[in-house]
């Protein structure tokens, strides 16, 4: 579960972006891939995503309480064995899943849905590019690089960048879409409205899910 302080941060992201309007960011499963472009978006938006985007704290988990530390554990342990075939490393796989876990919840977002997007855009490949030119894990459009980075593109193959990316735009598409995540999701790809990518990411999203109860009867 988030930190306090994490939730503060989520909630006013959420609050500075709800009334913005936006690009929408790309795909990297050509099946899915629409036609991204780049909007304007008002000031308050890109300065909210570039101080989230500029926070250099280590993708360290912290808990509010034992309980939460417990729970983040045991959804460590099952995603890492869930995951080991695609990510074998043992470092890469646990660097990974922390920074997963940590942007997710960071951003108010179930790590369960940011690992499907993952698994739908990347496959889990580090250094994926899509014919648009997306960039890594999440397939990063390289505009934001400019429009709320310091304009280095090669960042986006930086695992924990490209996380806070992804996580960060994903959170501001489902402020602006009120909540409605098959709508967000649509703007993620640059398909709002079209039904294959948001059905595929919530198909992924289900073998992503963490029930520590059914973990705890097996």
């Amino acid at each position: 579960m988030p930190t306090k302080v994490h939730s503060r941060a989520a909630a006013w992201l959420g609050g500075a972006l709800r009334f913005a309007t936006l690009a929408a960011a790309l795909a990297g499963v050509p099946a899915y891939a629409g036609n991204q472009k780049e909007e304007a978006m008002a000031d308050s938006v890109r300065l909210a995503l570039a101080n989230a985007i500029a926070d250099t704290r280590p993708p360290k988990p912290s808990f509010r309480d034992e309980a939460a530390r417990v729970r983040y554990q045991a959804w460590f342990t099952e995603m890492s064995a869930r995951l080991k075939k695609r990510l074998p490393d043992e470092q890469s796989r646990t660097e990974f899943l922390e920074s997963a876990w940590y942007e997710s919840t960071r951003a108010g977002l179930d790590p369960g849905l940011v690992l499907g997007l993952i698994q739908v855009e990347s496959a889990y490949r580090k250094y994926a590019v899509s014919i648009a030119g997306a960039r890594g894990y999440m397939q990063v459009m390289p505009f934001w690089a400019k429009v709320i980075g310091d304009n280095d593109r090669r960042k986006l193959f930086h695992m924990q960048t490209n996380l806070r990316y992804g996580c960060s735009i994903l959170r501001m598409y489902i402020d602006m879409e009120r909540g409605n995540l098959y709508l967000a999701l649509g703007r993620y790809n640059g398909s709002r409205g079209r039904p294959q990518y948001p059905n595929a990411v919530l198909a992924a999203w289900k073998k992503w899910e963490f029930n520590p109860v059914q973990v705890a009867q097996r």
